[in-house]
């Protein structure tokens, strides 16, 4: 039966291949791309071969306004029978910035509205039309963990601060480096593992959400804000590094996420992916407080923007086993 999957960073790197491997091994998938700008078409056009169905909506995702209005133009598709119904949401799109003091049109810090915020809302505003059973996907960071094991000492391990602190630009010591903007990096993606084991507790049943790690992949657009350096490294000498047990080729990982996505691999709500299968995530990720407190800070961050739409109840799912 037709059914559509919502997708944001469709256009590049893991994110590109997955949704090529989605459209492939899924004939039946409405895949609707959410992209900025003029990049939305093209991108549709790109996908949309061998007779695929490919549609986009626009969306700067640094802008909770500009995030509602495209999930005010989905639900509208949706209820005028445009699109058929709605089975996953995949957040794909991520971003890092060379400091931490970059800030979107409603003065929020853009990493944690890019990598949170914009995926909390879209959550909330399509959730009521998710026809169960359904998948929620959002792509974290094995930066998480914060140890030389998991990124060889690249990325420095998240901070965590009260989430109202983390919205906002300065969040971290010297937040004019590079450092910082790292810092804000793998913090947000902490703070996306905390968020999935939230949607598991509060979610209907039937509405399932996971959180995927591709592990380290070099040689996408992660690094386009950073320096020279660092853009010369990620395209041309860490890709070498996918021949080491350290790093994961964009093909592999977009073909994980793409089985993530259409349930090749049992990953029960709340479940960390890392890779091609369930695995526990830090024992950081794992405080019921934090993600309770970051689930209230999202609702008020947001309560402006969802106003006017219908939601189903937000309780009463299962928690995450935090000895997965």
């Amino acid at each position: 039966m037709q059914h559509t999957i919502v997708m944001t960073g469709a256009s590049r790197g893991i994110g590109r291949v997955a949704a090529e491997q989605i459209l492939r091994r899924s004939p039946d998938t409405h895949l609707l791309v959410v992209a900025r700008g003029s990049s939305g078409p093209r991108l549709a056009a790109e996908l949309a071969t061998g007779g695929r169905t490919v549609s986009h909506v626009p969306a700067d995702l640094a802008s909770p306004h500009s995030v509602s209005a495209a999930a005010a133009e989905i639900r509208d598709r949706l209820d005028g029978g445009r699109l058929p119904p709605l089975r996953a949401f995949v957040g794909n799109a991520g971003i890092q910035y060379a400091d931490a003091l970059t800030g979107g049109p409603d003065g929020l810090e853009s990493t944690f509205a890019v990598n949170v915020l914009a995926n909390h809302l879209f959550v909330r505003l399509l959730q009521d039309r998710l026809d169960a059973p359904a998948r929620i996907v959002i792509t974290t960071s094995d930066t998480h963990f914060g140890d030389f094991r998991h990124n060889l000492g690249m990325v420095p391990g998240p901070v965590w601060k009260s989430p109202d602190v983390l919205a906002r630009t300065g969040a971290f010591p010297r937040p004019d480096t590079v450092a910082a903007g790292r810092t804000a990096y793998s913090t947000s993606k902490l703070a996306v593992i905390h968020l999935v084991h939230e949607y598991a507790r509060r979610l209907p049943a039937g509405i399932d959400a996971v959180a995927y790690n591709p592990a380290f992949v070099p040689g996408t657009g992660l690094a386009r804000n950073a320096g020279p350096l660092s853009r010369f490294a990620m395209r041309r000498v860490l890709p070498l590094m996918t021949l080491t047990p350290f790093a994961t080729g964009r093909g592999a990982a977009g073909r994980h996420l793409a089985d993530v996505v259409l349930g090749s691999v049992e990953a029960p709500t709340g479940s960390y992916v890392d890779r091609g299968r369930v695995d526990r995530s830090s024992e950081e990720s794992y405080d019921p407080g934090r993600e309770r407190e970051l689930w209230d800070a999202l609702e008020r961050l947001t309560a402006g923007h969802r106003q006017g739409t219908e939601r189903r109840p937000v309780s009463g799912g299962a928690g995450p086993d935090a000895s997965s």
